[in-house]
């Protein structure tokens, strides 16, 4: 008996490393030491910097894997994965550096891992950040066949002087809130809960939806804000505080980029809920509360910025092809998020 008796193949695990390597090595700054296929993945440090810090994330993607699987559509959830990372280490101010990846699978196929890392290094092309390295684990009888699961780890940095903590953000300073593409990769275990209670498939198209299939619309992903948000930053956009709008909502995120003693108002119907959305809580029957503690409502990102810096802000993001919309302004409270329409 041998390995792959047991259920290993190394000679696919061979295969899926020249697939992917290409791609990967397309990902490198010239920060990055050495190549693929090391114990471990060499990145030099950034010269300019007086204080440097590092600031690290890590997360996976969810049961949004499950649509992925269902519909055999693999090129997207990378980019997933690559964003829940980058888009959590940038709310401190940091720059991502590089990224890393563990895949698991219960009988690795290499044509179908390739696309999901062909995701993972357009997520890192669209966020200037290298994929370092990574591991695929090849465990039988722990996964069904088809299925894999992922998560991600990314450092970035940031001069110890601008890290964003909550203290820079003052009463009066507004709100602006940068749209998602669509659900992301937060709710997904209530996403198929609807579906499954309505008996309906990936491939049923609503109304509502334009034509486009619930597959196609729910895997759509995780939009990255990197790049635009460090250029605004780096034009002179002064921003105090930044949120990434995942799991738990705009309550339960948005409240992070405070410091004590302050809350956020925010403007009733200030920004587009994509239809997505109103046809989850319709067919769903899931009322307003529970649909803003779960989803992020069609905000995918905010930056709070100082009053007289809102309309400048607001310009950048449109003309970066990112619909800005000014919710809500910091006001005197104890750290929630007032206004929304329960």
């Amino acid at each position: 008996m041998d390995y792959r008796e047991a259920g290993v193949d190394i000679e696919a695990g061979r295969s899926f490393v020249e697939k992917i390597r290409q791609g990967v090595e397309s990902t490198y700054r010239p920060e990055v030491l050495g190549g693929l296929g090391g114990f471990g993945g060499f990145f030099q440090l950034p010269s300019g910097y007086k204080e440097p810090v590092l600031v690290s994330g890590t997360d996976g993607v969810g049961t949004k894997l499950k649509i992925a699987q269902a519909i055999n559509r693999h090129d997207t959830i990378g980019i997933d994965l690559v964003a829940m990372c980058v888009n959590d280490v940038l709310t401190s101010g940091a720059e991502p550096l590089f990224f890393l990846d563990y895949l698991a699978t219960g009988k690795l196929n290499p044509q179908q891992l390739a696309e999901v890392v062909a995701g993972i290094v357009e997520g890192c092309r669209l966020s200037g950040c290298a994929l370092l390295g990574g591991e695929t684990a090849e465990m039988p009888g722990f996964y069904q066949l088809g299925e894999y699961d992922l998560a991600g780890f990314c450092v970035g940095i940031v001069e110890k002087s601008q890290i964003l903590d909550g203290s820079q953000v003052k009463i009066g300073d507004v709100a602006i809130a940068l749209a998602s593409q669509g659900v992301h990769s937060n709710g997904f275990s209530l996403v198929r809960k609807i579906i499954e209670t309505q008996g309906l498939d990936w491939d049923f198209r609503p109304d509502l939806l334009g034509g486009q299939s619930l597959g196609e619309v729910l895997l759509t992903p995780t939009r990255i804000y990197v790049k635009p948000v460090l250029e605004a930053i780096r034009t002179g956009i002064e921003i105090h505080g930044m949120a990434h709008i995942t799991g738990g909502g705009l309550p339960e995120n948005l409240p992070r980029c405070l410091k004590g003693g302050q809350s956020v108002q925010v403007y009733p119907n200030s920004w587009e809920i994509l239809p997505i959305f109103r046809w989850l809580a319709r067919v769903g029957e899931v009322n307003d509360r529970a649909m803003f503690d779960t989803f992020n409502m069609g905000i995918g990102f905010i930056v709070i910025v100082p009053r007289d810096r809102a309309e400048d802000t607001l310009n950048w993001f449109e003309s970066k092809d990112i619909a800005a919309y000014r919710i809500g302004e910091v006001v005197e409270g104890t750290g929630e998020v007032l206004g929304l329409s329960y």
